[in-house]
């Protein structure tokens, strides 16, 4: 099990643990927390599970392939350390990861 921090656009924030081997998008579904809309269920087709990660934690994930940077950009989003929730493997490394929702999903 590893431990993720939730922080919403408003500051608050939610700690859940959750295994490895699913998907940060995954693992925020299945603990209800608000700010992750994800319509396309996790095929990287809507854009709606965006997150934002610090510098630190990108260096941690391997580089989006060219469909999510294409599903950032539909969204407008072109902040750099925006993700896709659906897209992040969670392993081991990702222990104590922090991420945070925007305020609206687009």
């Amino acid at each position: 099990m590893i431990t993720v921090t939730f922080v919403s656009h408003d500051g608050s924030s939610r700690v859940i643990e959750t295994a490895t081997g699913g998907t940060l998008m995954e693992a925020a579904r299945g603990n209800d927390v608000p700010g992750i809309d994800a319509v396309c269920g996790g095929n990287c087709y809507c854009g709606t599970c965006r997150v934002r990660l610090s510098e630190d934690w990108l260096a941690k994930l391997p580089e989006p392939d060219a469909l999510e940077l294409e599903m950032l950009s539909a969204t407008g989003d072109d902040d750099p350390a925006s993700r896709l929730s659906c897209q992040i493997s969670l392993t081991e490394a990702l222990d104590g990861l922090v991420a945070t929702t925007p305020e609206f999903q687009q």
